[in-house]
């Protein structure tokens, strides 16, 4: 049996431009961080020739085509397994639509598997690229390509995504010291509501294709914040960047109706008057996950968990999607 896991991400800076509508004209840029939140895959020779799919549903198939799941279809054919005595299930440590990234990390945590079924070595820079082209190029999902990048290589990390659609990669030069206050202060909130991020990223993306001037001046400024951001923590200035990701959440909120709700409103304007000196929504928008920087934890964590949010504590991953049984 192989096991692969994969983790999660948070947001950092620079979001949004990461999607090909825009960085195929202007260039993107961004600051991501994984945390030990995982997807998990398994893959298991049978001695039956049938493939066996385990995920909220249960599948039984001949044939690979046969499968309804796009994304187990695609990898299988794009890895070109040919054994179809296999059976793969998946588990997460988190539900899909919550913002953190799980369709990504499901799709690299699964190639990882293939790979080392067939005795492949891939690197994070190609396996990145294979997830990418599975969601985006195969099935059309009109997502960027954050969350399968920071996925498979861990770390907080900076993407600048090029007009030739290649990706640059390089870690974020931090201080020990630095990053154990950023670990320690930054917290997240479940709101208690999953959404599906395609049809707000679908609006972003086609009035980017429109070259839409709202839009783009917005990504255009989205851009220059994920480029303070990294100047902000590099320099160990955190309170700084609390100060940029509020600045960032007030410009997404702009992007479309359906990023935020009263609600989320609500909870974000209580946590500012409770010890936030930050924060945004986590992911597309509409649920999910608030994500705060406090240097008063105790009293943010009594005020939103009293609002009726459940906190998830978490802490960095440094090692990206990984084999970690075989």
């Amino acid at each position: 049996m192989i096991i692969t896991r994969s983790p999660l991400r948070l947001p950092l800076g620079g979001g949004g431009t990461d999607l090909a509508s825009y960085y195929q004209d202007h260039e993107g840029f961004l600051i991501a961080a994984a945390i030990d939140k995982y997807v998990y895959i398994t893959v298991h020779y049978t001695f039956v020739r049938e493939l066996i799919v385990k995920y909220s549903k249960l599948e039984h198939v001949d044939e690979i085509e046969q499968l309804q799941h796009p994304i187990v279809r695609e990898a299988l054919k794009l890895v070109k397994i040919k054994d179809l005595n296999l059976e793969i299930t998946s588990m997460a440590d988190i539900p899909s639509g919550t913002g953190l990234g799980s369709s990504g990390s499901f799709t690299t945590a699964l190639l990882k598997a293939l790979h080392s079924h067939c005795k492949n070595i891939v690197h994070p820079q190609e396996l990145a690229r294979q997830s990418c082209e599975i969601e985006i190029d195969r099935l059309g999902e009109p997502i960027g390509k954050q969350d399968q990048y920071i996925a498979a290589y861990g770390g907080i990390t900076c993407f600048r995504f090029l007009k030739d659609h290649s990706v640059e990669a390089w870690p974020l030069h931090i201080s020990p010291e630095t990053l154990h206050d950023l670990e320690d202060n930054l917290m997240i909130f479940f709101t208690g509501s999953a959404r599906s991020a395609s049809s707000i990223l679908r609006d972003q993306n086609n009035r980017s294709k429109c070259k839409d001037p709202v839009m783009i001046s917005n990504l255009h400024y989205v851009k220059e914040l994920g480029l303070r951001t990294q100047k902000a923590i590099e320099a160990g200035k955190l309170n700084e960047f609390a100060e940029i990701m509020n600045e960032h959440w007030q410009y997404k909120r702009k992007r479309s109706c359906g990023i935020t709700n009263p609600k989320i409103d609500e909870w974000y304007e209580l946590a500012l008057a409770n010890g936030a000196l930050g924060g945004k929504l986590v992911g597309a928008g509409g649920g999910g996950f608030l994500m705060f920087y406090s240097e008063n934890k105790t009293r943010l964590r009594h005020a939103l968990t009293s609002a009726g949010l459940r906190e998830v504590r978490f802490r960095f991953d440094f090692e990206g999607t990984k084999v970690v049984a075989s």
